[in-house]
């Protein structure tokens, strides 16, 4: 037998510093949380922050069927996403390739994102969805930026 020095024991870490990825799926698990602030908007997806703090933002977002984002890249920040129900597709363009991938995420699936990612969520289901999205500010950001599929260039 050998003891282990101290100093070589990984100490539990706060939340705040879990992957984002873990951070979104135990939001989605929780209900509770956020439950009461679903919504869904005929005219486009509804969004509600469900926590707010100095390292992240965890935002709620109701999908109807059809809804989805531009093509945007989220300048400055690591993020991740839990689909909660429903489906969404994640359409994720490369500058200078013509081809996007899509990937078809349903309920316990996430995405995890970091800046100059360029994407685009939508929900191609005939039935509602809600993920939760987890944002982290990594560097100097400018918020959520549209942007050209094939130059990477910010649309205005």
């Amino acid at each position: 037998m050998f003891a282990v020095p101290p100093n070589t024991v990984a100490l539990v870490s706060p939340a705040a510093f879990a992957h984002p990825a873990l951070v979104a799926a135990e939001f989605a698990r929780d209900r509770d949380r956020w439950r009461g602030l679903l919504r869904y908007d005929p005219d486009r997806r509804f969004a509600a922050l469900v926590e707010l703090t100095e390292d992240q933002e965890v935002w709620l977002m109701g999908w109807l069927p059809g809804q989805g984002t531009e093509l945007h890249d989220h300048d400055g920040t690591t993020a991740a996403f839990t689909v909660v129900s429903g489906t969404l597709t994640e359409q994720v363009a490369y500058p200078g390739h013509r081809e996007d991938v899509v990937h078809n995420l349903v309920a316990g699936q996430s995405r995890v994102f970091a800046s100059g990612y360029v994407h685009r969520i939508h929900n191609p289901g005939p039935d509602p969805a809600v993920s939760i999205h987890v944002h982290r500010v990594t560097g100097p950001t400018g918020g959520s930026r549209r942007v050209d599929r094939l130059t990477g260039v910010e649309l205005r």
